[in-house]
């Protein structure tokens, strides 16, 4: 069962990060960026050079994230800045063909075949009967210390309400005096960084590759969804929801009911599970299950 839990936390932390900077950002430009997501293969790469190059893990990782970040903001003001002027539709849609621009880009610059950080062999964790590496261990730790300041800076913080006020209402928000694009611009280049380094530290157990950006598509969006796009505390808890539904997924014995040992649902049977949570989620609420949040936000 501790396994379970650890697997659980494993899993969120891979699609936290992302799906809060997706939603974060989400709240300001009102469309759903699908780019976000090779925002993370591109930090992931970043990361794989920085570190290839000779630059400590550590500042590998903050290197491709502020990289990233800045290849967001860059993007953010020179195309989808311009397409918002479409329109959502139009922006989604040309965020759709910035996604395949990136993969072909890093595709041809780091070619097809999966980039496995060097790293040292570390014998793992031993936490009762489950393991975890200390890699898993030091992703996990990073994670929480990043959305515990996330929520420091938007509930305790003058930057946190000027963010919440021009989410909730743009138009009062300017006329209260609040610089919206130099907010929407820092939000911006936040989301990007906090995308690229969820992606850096999940290639540290994956590898960098070019499909990691697709794989963490489907998922991260239904966390966002669920939580209530807009809502970034929603869209974490939204990413706990979405791994808790894959590892029982996984995890769940079918043997006792067609009478064998053990029989469990294929690995790929995780990328159905999402898409069920993120059709109930349209069906039944489409706004998320923190949609009231996003409105008073």
């Amino acid at each position: 069962m501790l396994q379970f839990f650890i697997d659980t936390l494993l899993r969120t932390t891979d699609l936290a990060l992302i799906a809060l900077g997706l939603s974060m950002l989400y709240g300001l430009v009102k469309f759903p960026n699908v780019a976000h997501v090779q925002y993370a293969m591109c930090g992931a790469f970043l990361a794989y050079a920085g570190h290839s190059a000779g630059a400590p893990l550590a500042a590998a990782l903050a290197l491709a994230s502020a990289l990233t970040g800045l290849i967001t903001l860059a993007l953010q003001r020179l195309v989808f800045k311009r397409l918002l002027q479409g329109g959502p539709a139009i922006a989604m849609i040309g965020s759709l063909a910035i996604a395949m621009l990136l993969v072909a880009g890093v595709q041809g610059i780091a070619g097809s075949f999966p980039r496995m950080f060097s790293l040292p062999s570390m014998d793992p964790v031993v936490i009762g009967a489950a393991r975890i590496t200390p890699v898993q261990l030091g992703f996990c730790a990073t994670t929480m210390a990043l959305l515990l300041s996330f929520v420091g800076l938007l509930f305790r913080t003058r930057a946190g309400r000027a963010m919440r006020a021009l989410a909730s209402n743009p138009m009062l928000a300017e006329a209260c005096g609040l610089d919206a694009q130099r907010i929407t611009y820092a939000v911006t280049f936040i989301s990007g960084a906090v995308a690229g380094l969820g992606g850096a530290m999940l290639a540290l157990s994956t590898g960098a590759h070019i499909n990691l950006g697709y794989d963490l598509l489907l998922p991260v969006f239904a966390a966002a969804i669920l939580g209530g796009l807009g809502n970034p505390v929603g869209a974490v808890a939204g990413a706990l929801l979405i791994a808790l539904t894959e590892t029982i997924v996984t995890h769940l014995d079918f043997g006792p009911l067609v009478g064998q040992e053990l029989r469990f649902l294929p690995v790929a049977y995780i990328g159905a599970a999402s898409f069920l949570i993120l059709l109930l989620t349209l069906l039944f609420k489409p706004h998320g299950l923190f949609g009231a949040e996003v409105r008073r936000v």
